[in-house]
């Protein structure tokens, strides 16, 4: 852990709890929102509204636990209550002929030669204990894979019932906190471009599980009830591979499934899956996934030209390319893999995949700090999370920059583990769950050999 001096020059938004765009405030919402259900948080920006976790830590302070993985995942954790949730593949048995295709760069730790176990892992919150591991699939993967992926990108979700594990072709899958498997859907085999691999994760909202399945051959969206895993709804979708999750919010007149995409970015009704707008603007290889605030959508990609658009929800129908709905828009150092994050009145992200963030507000699109490169991270896959106007961005490297943003632009800590982290973080309480490839650490400040109540 290195201390950080201060970076004169860069003054950015205060940071507080923004409206939460899917859930009515009922007391079962308000657990929701202490909760980190779904890789984007309970608040689907990457912010927690209630958390509060340690600014310093290394692998001799402030770490409750770490567990070892047995296999390889770049999903991120999700928590309820006193459970932790990862996902991750096993490779298991001889080499199998034929050897699969890959992609240029296939991934030297990425054992495509075998079948693989997938596997859903449930661990203790206080203790870090393993409390069960499922199969819940095998099979012989039919691409190799991106030199960064995995095959298990797929983040899950859970609504404090079942835990939801989605491994694309390989299957979405939920299990009760027990870990008895409730039911499987197989999407059938996608075929990702270049064969880099799957990693789209599902979204959960008022029983409605929606998965994007958008690869080189039919791509589609499709609803499933999360209590059965009946089909409610399917829809084709009119292009090529994308990696973006569906985000859901309520837009005060019904609530919409958004999804980006090469093409067009589109909102569905979730109720019964029919286009409420679409808008053109964006590059190939769609990634990072829209986040929503203050009724502003924010949608963004790199490859292989830059584009962010601000898109005002309120009234959207029809196409709303090049209509007053877009409100701002941008081709600087727009993010490719992770996702924005909103902090309060501003959306901050990475340019493409590496350390340089930028600052907008995000009503008028005016750049109100930076831009700035993040000291001590380069390769960044994981999306930047918030709590306490406190940004946490986990790198590639082992190391999380962490940074106040409640007064001009105050570095406080350069974290590293002995680890590397292409997932995003969890907080939770006054934790913070870091999934790396080989361990799950469990972050929490400590007073002497004891921890803090979470």
């Amino acid at each position: 852990m290195q201390h950080l001096r201060f970076i004169p020059g860069l003054v950015l938004a205060a940071v507080c709890c923004s409206g939460f765009p899917g859930f009515a405030q009922d007391s079962e919402s308000a657990d929701r929102l202490r909760q980190w259900g779904e890789w984007r948080g309970p608040l689907r920006t990457g912010e927690a509204p209630h958390a509060d976790p340690p600014v310093e830590w290394s692998e001799s302070l402030n770490v409750r636990w770490k567990a070892d993985l047995p296999g390889l995942g770049h999903s991120s954790p999700v928590v309820w209550g006193d459970s932790v949730f990862v996902t991750l593949a096993v490779p298991y048995g001889p080499v199998l002929p034929p050897v699969p295709v890959t992609a240029p760069g296939a991934h030297d730790n990425l054992d495509v030669t075998r079948r693989h176990h997938f596997n859903v892992l449930c661990f203790d919150r206080n203790s870090g204990e393993l409390r069960w591991q499922r199969t819940v699939h095998s099979a012989f993967p039919h691409e190799g894979g991106h030199e960064t992926a995995s095959l298990a990108s797929a983040s899950p979700v859970t609504d404090g019932k079942r835990v939801y594990a989605f491994f694309g072709s390989h299957g979405l899958h939920a299990l009760d906190f027990e870990g008895t498997v409730q039911w499987q859907h197989f999407p059938g085999k996608l075929l990702s471009k270049h064969a880099h691999g799957e990693g789209a994760s599902p979204a959960l909202h008022d029983g409605v599980l929606v998965m994007n399945c958008d690869h080189e051959g039919r791509s589609f969206i499709r609803a499933l009830s999360a209590v059965t895993g009946d089909v409610l709804w399917e829809r084709e979708r009119d292009e090529v591979t994308s990696w973006a999750s569906p985000t859901i919010v309520d837009s005060g007149d019904g609530t919409q499934v958004i999804v980006a995409g090469t093409d067009r970015i589109r909102a569905y009704d979730l109720l019964e899956g029919n286009v409420i707008w679409e808008c053109g603007g964006l590059s190939a290889n769609v990634v990072a996934t829209p986040i929503v605030s203050q009724g502003i959508l924010i949608a963004a990609s790199s490859y292989d030209t830059r584009a962010m658009l601000a898109i005002d929800l309120a009234g959207a129908r029809g196409d709303l390319t090049g209509s007053r709905h877009i409100i701002w828009q941008t081709t600087l150092r727009t993010p490719y893999v992770p996702s924005p994050v909103i902090v309060n009145d501003s959306v901050m992200f990475l340019r493409h995949y590496q350390a340089i963030l930028s600052c907008r507000n995000i009503r008028t699109g005016e750049e109100t700090a930076g831009p700035f490169r993040l000291p001590g991270l380069r390769d960044i896959y994981a999306s930047p999370v918030s709590a306490q106007g406190r940004v946490y961005i986990a790198g590639l490297s082992g190391r999380v920059f962490v940074f106040d943003a409640r007064e001009p632009m105050k570095p406080l800590a350069l974290n590293e583990l002995n680890d590397s982290f292409a997932a995003t973080p969890a907080l939770v309480g006054r934790q913070l769950f870091l999934r790396g490839a080989e361990r799950l650490y469990c972050i929490e400040e400590s007073t002497g050999d004891a921890f803090d109540d979470r």
